[in-house]
């Protein structure tokens, strides 16, 4: 089997790189970098500019399936030209695969994409399985909705189309929870808001596991790619501060203060998404990861 990555060299990327290397599939992965083009037996890079429209064509020549990771990072100032990055990198770079897939001789028949869990509205009550057809009203929720209108055009050239909508990535790598630990190693560890929001996680293990299930077993539709047990958000940073050993005392952080330092994006850290691990789970999926203090010993010691 072949496959077509793009975000290849992200910390999602890397780790399911390094699980398909191990699994003998060889790969082709899009970079917006020259630099980071390497040929190599099972390992092979190619060029593209999704903003300008090009792309290596012989990127999917005898590539079985597409798995799609590309996007700008949202944990970064929204400023209005950001905002434009962040929806334009997903969406653009989508329209840039399906074009030259629809155009060009190919043997694809599954993309699996990334998503996120900020499609599902923010509550403190409700819990979101695949089914909800509610969108949050932010941007973050807007973004995941073009998104995912941009990956759903694959279905019309007779390709299998899965999308996995993620959680909160737990990496020791990187990503969100390397500024959560931040301030946690020196003492100073606290929740936002009330603390009471959900944060339905996964261990990123976890996440390109669940990814080369998808790929092995063919499956199409949306996957919620959370562990089954969410916690609140005082309880998450309640158990890295004791998986650092390190105390836990700090009054919470209110909203207003966030809001000064990191502007619209501060939305991200006061946000509540309980959502269902069932459906991936009742494909056959075992987690390696179900509780969240053997995750985070697993990615912070």
């Amino acid at each position: 089997m072949k496959v077509l990555i793009t975000g290849a060299t992200g910390l999602v990327g890397g780790e399911l790189v390094s699980l398909l290397l191990k699994n003998g599939i060889q790969i082709n992965y899009l970079t917006t970098s020259q630099k980071k083009i390497q040929k190599q037996d099972l390992y092979n890079g190619f060029y593209w500019d999704p903003e300008k429209g090009i792309i290596d064509e012989s990127c999917i020549e005898e590539v079985d399936v597409v798995i799609h990771l590309a996007g700008a990072p949202i944990a970064k100032r929204w400023t209005k030209e950001y905002k434009e990055e962040i929806l334009e990198s997903r969406t653009l770079s989508t329209n840039v695969i399906y074009n030259l897939i629809k155009s060009k001789e190919n043997r694809i028949h599954q993309l699996i994409s990334a998503s996120a869990i900020g499609i599902y509205p923010d509550s403190l009550e409700k819990v979101y399985s695949e089914d909800s057809s509610e969108v949050d009203d932010s941007f973050i929720g807007s973004v995941v909705e073009k998104w995912e209108e941009a990956v759903d055009s694959f279905s019309r050239l007779g390709i299998r189309v899965a999308k996995v909508r993620t959680g909160l990535v737990l990496s020791g790598k990187g990503g969100m929870l390397a500024e959560i630990a931040k301030p946690v190693r020196f003492g100073m560890g606290s929740a936002f808001g009330s603390g009471n929001q959900m944060q339905s996680w996964i261990d990123i293990e976890d996440l390109v596991d669940i990814y080369y299930y998808i790929l092995n077993n063919e499956l199409e539709g949306v996957y919620n790619a959370v562990a089954p047990y969410p916690v609140s958000q005082n309880e998450l940073v309640k158990c890295v501060a004791k998986v650092l050993n390190k105390p836990y005392f700090m009054p919470n952080i209110p909203k207003f203060a966030m809001e000064l330092v990191l502007g619209e994006m501060h939305m991200l850290l006061f946000t509540s998404q309980n959502v269902s691990a069932k459906k991936i789970i009742g494909q056959g999926y075992q987690f390696k990861y179900l509780s969240l203090e053997k995750a985070l010993e697993n990615e912070l010691k």
